[in-house]
């Protein structure tokens, strides 16, 4: 299914829905990068405050805003089925998690628990308005391998924003919940791995055969691995309180599931049907190479305890995935999902010839598309390398800084030649 044929105007929402969720991430992108420069400490240790203001700005200001703005065009695509009440449910989880994020940053930054009460009290109000919205759009939506990895995407973004909410209590001193260890590997494990892996497999299996021009996934591993993933997330949960020494076999069968997409993407990639250049695609290899690399950190540490113990070890799986995985595809993404959506409306609003309409290519520079990924990809490999040599952490920062300004100023321009041939916003 083409996306045109999938996507009817009357289905899709304004552009200016999901433009204004893409047009904030790389800020927060930049923030991160700001964090990085304005405290090299940053990556001396995960649990420092400027550590987890650091992961939260990725997190939530910035793959969380991408992910939730992608889903209000790509329902009506995937799932034949829009969010119910789209301009407000835009607005009512825009705003609370633009402003419930940078609240949450500065809670962490400052310990003020005015801070974290603010920054918890509007990322619940705006997650949870759009968690509702997502739940009545999915329910009435035509099942399918990327709706239903979907649907457990999203759950496991409930689950995370509840233990979320449980750890900010602790951490302001409101609350001290028992078993804090365990909520803490939860809220991680269904944060990234369940709602930022689980999304990005779902959404692979659509739209990787049909922007890359690849073979379709192996219907049985499209079927099931999400699926199953998920039932094993559960287990890595309930694990530690209940049947401890299966901890490890749980593990393994998540990195062996999360290492046979890795591959089979890759593998999809090599074979695609157009040979011509496509930074999307660099970005999509990116981040497979450091979904793979996170495997082969983490395997040692299963045998060896003085790695799992070294303050190296945990950061290095982090930027791996967040900063080489989660944020690489969703910024190659941003690249596919923005000239497409300039594109269709323009195409829809003009009712025009083909040929007075700009190509989703002439959308954003494909020069500027592929200094912004030279910059993204060394801004990571120095990332890596800062976390057992920290002199490099600025030069890192500033970097990764650069590339989130130029991402920034490429979807900008995109919504600048949409406007400039006529196209209205809402």
């Amino acid at each position: 299914m083409s996306l045109q044929a999938g996507l009817s105007f009357e289905q899709a929402p304004p552009f200016s829905l999901p433009l204004r969720f893409f047009l904030t991430a790389p800020l927060f992108l930049l923030t991160a990068a700001i964090l990085i420069v304005w405290a090299p400490e940053t990556l001396a240790s995960r649990w420092s405050p400027q550590a987890l203001a650091l992961t939260h700005a990725l997190t939530l200001g910035f793959l969380a805003m991408v992910m939730l703005g992608a889903l209000m065009p790509m329902l009506p695509v995937v799932a034949g089925a829009t969010l119910p009440a789209a301009r407000l449910v835009a607005w009512f989880s825009h705003v609370p998690l633009t402003l419930g994020t940078a609240a949450l940053i500065t809670g962490f930054l400052t310990a003020e628990p005015a801070a974290y009460g603010t920054g918890i009290a509007l990322l619940a109000g705006g997650f949870a308005t759009f968690i509702l919205a997502a739940a009545i759009s999915l329910a009435r939506a035509v099942s399918g391998v990327t709706v239903v990895g979907i649907r457990f995407a999203v759950t496991c973004l409930g689950i995370t924003i509840l233990l979320g909410l449980v750890l900010t209590l602790l951490r302001a001193g409101w609350w001290a919940p028992p078993a804090i260890e365990a909520a803490l590997s939860a809220h991680a494990a269904f944060g990234l791995l369940g709602w930022v892996g689980l999304l990005i497999m779902s959404v692979a299996y659509q739209v990787v055969p049909m922007f890359q021009i690849t073979p379709p996934y192996p219907p049985q591993l499209s079927r099931w691995l999400v699926a199953v993933l998920f039932l094993l997330l559960l287990l890595h949960a309930a694990a530690p309180l209940f049947f401890p020494a299966a901890s490890y076999l749980i593990d393994t069968a998540l990195a062996s599931g999360i290492l046979v997409f890795s591959l089979t993407t890759l593998r999809l990639l090599s074979q695609r049907r157009r040979k011509l250049p496509d930074v999307t695609l660099d970005f999509w290899r990116l981040a497979m190479a450091s979904l793979i690399t996170c495997i082969l950190v983490w395997l040692p540490a299963q045998f060896f305890p003085a790695w799992a113990a070294s303050n190296i070890y945990p950061l290095l799986l982090g930027v791996l995935f967040i900063g080489g995985f989660a944020v690489s595809v969703v910024n190659g993404m941003l690249y596919k999902i923005v000239p497409f959506l300039a594109w269709f409306h323009l195409q829809a609003q003009l009712q025009a010839r083909a040929g007075s309409i700009p190509t989703m290519k002439e959308m954003i520079s494909g020069r500027g598309m592929r200094w912004q990924f030279r910059l993204h990809l060394t801004a990571n490999a120095l990332l890596v390398t800062a976390t057992w040599r920290p002199e490099l952490v600025i030069l890192a920062g500033l970097l990764l800084a650069l590339s989130a300004l130029l991402l920034w100023v490429n979807l900008l321009s995109a919504a600048h030649l949409f406007f400039n041939r006529g196209g209205r916003f809402f």
